[in-house]
């Protein structure tokens, strides 16, 4: 039976970082938002249905994709049009993910990856077996973000506060990787995990 690990952090906590190391190193990685932007390609079921609910002047004229300034717009400013855009798009992404994981495991895979940023925030603990969070502090957070993204004080903060702390997420996960040192702790940490947990790709 292949074991499937539910990679989860924060914005500009690092796990895009340690995803990588983990590819780098073989094993396979299922992305949540990869995903999510696959299934509203254009003709995808996901992406007739956001068509029909919300009509055609949400798409670029040019080649018919979504235009998610104008789409974002919209559920920005409307709570009931939010909730009907992830009622259409969040069943399409974990139908993708999990045909995704039956693909891998298939083929063989011992250990699979769903990278998922909003693991907790979701319910999403039911699609993995165990949980890997990524973590930093809010200091390291905030500067990593602001120069990443090139943010204000002020608006890296409201970014991250519209997310779950990260410090609440230590207690719900399995087991947590230190991202505030450098990249080669970093590594260090993954490859001890690996080993500890017994993962093979």
């Amino acid at each position: 039976m292949a074991t499937i690990i539910g990679l989860t952090g924060g914005i500009a906590s690092g796990k895009s970082t340690v995803s990588a190391m983990l590819n780098e190193k073989g094993y396979t990685i299922i992305d949540a938002d990869l995903a999510a932007r696959m299934v509203v390609e254009v003709d995808q079921p996901a992406y007739l249905a956001i068509v029909e609910e919300f009509g055609e002047h949400i798409l670029h004229e040019h080649d018919a994709t979504i235009n998610r300034e104008k789409l974002g717009h919209i559920i920005f400013n409307s709570e009931d049009k939010r909730k009907k855009l992830n009622g259409i798009v969040h069943p399409a992404v974990r139908s993708m993910m999990l045909a995704h994981k039956d693909e891998a495991i298939s083929a063989g895979k011992n250990t699979i990856f769903m990278d998922i940023p909003l693991l907790f925030e979701s319910d999403l603990t039911w699609m993995v077996d165990r949980t890997l969070l990524v973590y930093v502090d809010e200091e390291t957070q905030l500067s990593r973000l602001m120069e990443r993204n090139h943010l204000s004080h002020e608006e890296a903060s409201s970014r991250i506060a519209s997310q779950y702390p990260l410090k609440d997420k230590i207690k719900l996960s399995d087991h947590v990787i230190d991202n505030n040192g450098s990249l080669h702790h970093t590594q260090k940490q993954l490859e001890a995990l690996l080993m500890e947990w017994d993962l093979k790709p």
